[in-house]
């Protein structure tokens, strides 16, 4: 590629001076197909762009009918066609042919669109790269609703973009906005636009309830029409960077708190394009008065799915397992969730009334529970206790599942060994039980004593005297039972009574 420069003084040279391609693609050290391909873009006629006759000639007639009935057809597809036809060209000079004569889009015309105030809004969603949270690689989104006439934007992140999302960055918006405005526009993406043919639209049932709730209607824009939702495109681009480029932030609520301060701060004092004279602040004000009222409930926001449990009483929802009560195994449940709880609902019961409720977790394969589950579980089914102590003995000391299998390759002991090692967690952390057992695995001496003395020696390191550990039975009399101490001349009296019977 030649910059505009270079194509500007090959048509000076080529009309004021009258030079031919070869000598303008010499003097300039371009290639002649490259010339040639500047005056053909510049509208010049064939005839004076080519000095002598083209081996491509025989097959302009046939590249013709194929671009007009193939237009946006590559040159390189077209070489081939034509080369099967036994054209013996090159490619280079080829291209230059295929743009002489392929017809060319007229140039169109936009008109600059206005709206009221409280008349539209735009929606859309932007891709903001991906952040980790714990074992779990998360898509990062950003729901944007721009109102068109004052150009106010609402920023929220999510880490999603499936519908509950979408839901609840509309309720949001309208909330952040006071009102709602009568016309949201959209692109032509699946939570809102589910079949098009022409002008024949079917919605998402979900986005009419919406709309319905809300009292505004949801239009789509015109396929491969990006600028009828300009503000909101161009709002995503200032958001990148203006806000979002080198930005740090501890978690998504840090990061929903900045965008918070950004949008009621930076944002909405620029220039407010409808009104240079006034800001977007001072213009938003006017226009919030033209919003809809909202009403008087939301809409419910609270993501809704149907799940097995299996013979464990867990629930997968999210790529996380949770406990639910063990009676309710074998079951189909309901799991209501938000960005911050999961709760879990029997169909069978009051819709009203949760079986439990957990905090949720946006990491992935991690078991969230209720104690009191695992509890009564236990009680329930004594069998299931062994099989607890190692979940959780896995769950604190990660390395403790290749520690076990080392003791059971050498015929060990797994059970005492399981027991030995859940004994250690009540004296020690669990990092510093997992880094023993670390390195009793790298020494080669996988048993319960090397991690004993391995433990004993980091106390030492670190200047703390050995752990003492408990060994009271778990019986409830025990609790609170206070021993008093005796005094020891009663040991001294004894002593006196056997040596006189010995002397006697």
């Amino acid at each position: 590629m030649i910059g505009r420069d270079r194509e500007a003084e090959i048509l000076r040279l080529h009309h004021a001076e009258k030079w031919r391609v070869g000598t303008i693609a010499t003097q300039l050290d371009h290639h002649h197909s490259t010339v040639r391909r500047v005056l053909a873009q510049a509208g010049l006629d064939a005839g004076r762009v080519s000095v002598r006759p083209s081996m491509a000639d025989l097959y302009v007639p046939f590249i013709v009918e194929t671009l007009k009935q193939y237009p946006r057809l590559r040159a390189s597809r077209l070489f081939e066609m034509v080369k099967a036809r036994g054209y013996p060209g090159g490619s280079d000079h080829f291209r230059t042919v295929v743009a002489r004569y392929r017809p060319r889009a007229p140039t169109e015309a936009y008109l600059r669109l206005r709206t009221l105030p409280g008349e539209q809004a735009q929606v859309d969603w932007g891709h903001f790269g991906k952040i980790r949270v714990g074992l779990a690689l998360r898509v990062l989104w950003a729901f944007v609703m721009v109102l068109s006439w004052c150009r106010q934007i609402f920023l929220r992140f999510y880490l999603s973009a499936a519908m509950p999302s979408f839901v609840r960055g509309h309720v949001e918006a309208f909330d952040f906005f006071g009102g709602v405005p009568r016309v949201l526009l959209y692109d032509n993406l699946k939570s809102a636009v589910l079949e098009r043919a022409g002008d024949a639209i079917r919605f998402h049932p979900t986005l009419l309830e919406l709309s319905a709730h809300y009292h505004y209607l949801p239009r789509p824009v015109a396929p491969a029409r990006g600028n009828q939702k300009g503000r909101v495109e161009r709002a995503i681009r200032y958001i990148r960077d203006n806000f979002f480029a080198a930005r740090t932030f501890t978690d998504l609520d840090d990061l929903n708190a900045q965008a918070l301060t950004w949008t009621q701060g930076i944002a909405a004092d620029r220039q407010c394009p409808e009104d240079r004279q006034r800001t977007v602040r001072e213009v938003f004000a006017e226009e919030r008065g033209k919003l809809l009222t909202l009403p008087d409930n939301p809409y419910p926001t609270e993501e809704r799915v149907v799940v097995e449990v299996g013979k464990t009483p867990y629930v997968r929802f999210d790529l996380n397992d949770y406990s639910v009560p063990h009676r309710h195994v074998r079951r189909s449940l309901v799991v209501l969730a938000t960005p911050t709880t999961v709760r879990i609902l029997d169909p069978d019961q009051a819709q009203d009334v949760a079986l439990c409720s957990h905090a949720r977790s946006w990491d992935r394969d991690q078991q969230i529970e209720d104690p009191s589950h695992i509890e009564a579980l236990v009680q329930h089914k004594r069998a299931g206790k062994q099989h607890r102590a190692i979940d959780r003995l896995h769950a604190a000391v990660p390395h403790s599942r290749a520690w076990l299998a080392a003791i059971a390759e050498r015929g060990g002991n797994l059970g005492s060994a399981t027991w030995g090692l859940s004994k250690l967690l009540e004296t020690e952390t669990a990092d510093h039980v997992n880094a023993a057992v670390e390195e009793s695995l790298a020494r080669g001496t996988p048993h319960l004593g090397a991690v004993r003395h391995l433990l004993d020696r980091a106390r030492k390191d670190r200047g703390q005297p050995p752990a003492v550990e408990p060994h009271l039975p778990a019986d409830p009399r025990l609790e609170g039972l206070v021993v008093r101490p005796h005094a020891l001349s009663t040991y001294d009296q004894l002593q006196r009574i056997t040596d006189d019977e010995d002397a006697g």
